[in-house]
């Protein structure tokens, strides 16, 4: 391979495994977070104790239970028969004009109880549920298929309130409101959101989900690739954990702007702008986290090889750093601390042991489930922690054997 191919090659493999860093980002967020029930559902919880949700669900139950009592034909009664027994009829009339009064006090009774059971334990449980039963519509919502709690139709997507309108129902009675009794059966449906881009979603997720956890690994093995047939291959590095940040930061913005979109569109059959926020952001959590730890762990690589180049400041850290050994280690070997052969042989075999931290360490970077940017801080720290005790045993070394006089040279034999 020429020159000018290998350039062209590379840079291409690179920008390539750039752009296909946020969708392999993408591709994990749908394979193993939205389509995975345990994971859905602790995303999902939070939402029952939030306020915006709860407000939804409290508006949206009163209106499905809406006990309906006739003040005027309740009161009108009670007057009547309490002039049958000698009420004056001026008092009577008095009694008739309770009629609000009574509506009221049946109104504040329901929604007393509906704000009770939203706020409660209770409400927690039916939401987690619901969810949990859920979780197939969830992946209808995405692939088409499935059934459950929540109802894909149309672009719409709706969670089934009717166990909570139901509990509610029966607290009513057992308080004493028989009229509650007569409750017919309504619409329990609660809209979370709607959008007529959603079979577009659907298809665009069937794809991710068909993907899964190769698209990642083929990334990474074109970024290698990239790396490897670029003439200055540390440059090649930093410029594409670079461009993957950026790509990612791109994609993150971009969740910004859609939100703020979608919100400033909300269709008439979304009942609570906050509740559709709160969903919207749940759903999102981790896909957000995830492309934040891509972005971080983007500029921490890009960083490390900036660190190990010929560059002034670069180069002035390397000398800082083990200046700082040194010193360190004539320090503890001024008081009588000497690590022996374990430093010089630290000393012998430094540059494959650093070698040896890196790898371990980007291993354990692969293997972490769903790791966050705390995972990567943590095993940066970690590695220079590493790095330095390295560092410190080496430069034990170093003194060691500048300290330690060469052996005498043997006596002549005879002629």
């Amino acid at each position: 391979m020429t020159s000018a191919l290998r350039s062209v090659a590379s840079a291409v493999l690179i920008v390539l495994a750039c752009i296909l860093v946020p969708v392999s980002v993408l591709t994990v967020w749908v394979h193993d977070i939205v389509l995975d029930t345990d994971r859905y559902v602790a995303t999902m919880k939070p939402l029952a104790s939030d306020p915006a949700i709860e407000a939804a669900a409290h508006n949206r139950i009163v209106q499905a239970v809406d006990v309906r009592v006739d003040g005027k034909e309740v009161t009108a009664e009670i007057a009547a028969w309490l002039q049958s027994q000698g009420l004056p009829p001026r008092a009577a009339k008095a009694v008739k004009g309770l009629a609000p009064q009574l509506d009221a006090a049946v109104n504040a009774a329901a929604d007393k109880v509906a704000t009770r059971f939203v706020e409660s334990d209770r409400f927690e449980k039916v939401w987690v549920t619901a969810n949990r039963a859920a979780h197939t519509a969830v992946v209808h919502a995405l692939t088409g298929k499935g059934r459950g709690a929540v109802g894909v139709s149309e672009g719409t997507v709706t969670l089934d309130v009717g166990t909570a309108v139901d509990r509610v129902k029966q607290e009513l009675v057992d308080a004493g409101l028989e009229p509650a009794e007569k409750i017919p059966d309504v619409d329990k449906q609660m809209v979370l959101f709607q959008s007529d881009k959603l079979e577009k979603v659907q298809g665009a997720a069937h794809a991710l989900d068909v993907l899964g956890n190769w698209l990642p690994v083929l990334t990474v093995v074109l970024a290698a690739a990239g790396v490897f047939l670029a003439h200055r291959r540390r440059r090649a590095l930093a410029k594409t954990a670079l461009g993957a940040a950026f790509a990612c930061l791109v994609v993150a913005i971009g969740l910004v702007v859609a939100r703020r979109y979608y919100l400033d569109h909300l269709p008439p059959q979304v009942q609570s702008e906050a509740a559709a926020a709160a969903v919207f952001d749940h759903l999102l959590h981790f896909l957000r986290i995830a492309l934040r730890t891509a972005i971080v762990l983007g500029v921490v690589i890009a960083l490390g090889a900036y660190f190990i180049g010929p560059g002034r400041l670069a180069r002035a850290t390397r000398s800082t750093a083990e200046r700082g050994a040194d010193s360190a280690a004539g320090w503890w070997g001024g008081h009588g601390i000497d690590t022996g052969p374990v430093g010089t042989w630290t000393e012998a075999h430094r540059k494959w042991l650093t070698v040896g931290a890196l790898l371990i360490v980007a291993l354990l970077f692969a293997l972490w489930n769903h790791p966050t940017v705390l995972t990567v801080l943590l095993l940066v720290l970690i590695l220079l922690a590493v790095l330095a005790v390295i560092a410190l045993l080496a430069a034990d070394g170093r003194r060691t054997r500048e300290t330690v006089p060469p052996p005498p040279p043997r006596p002549a034999g005879p002629a």
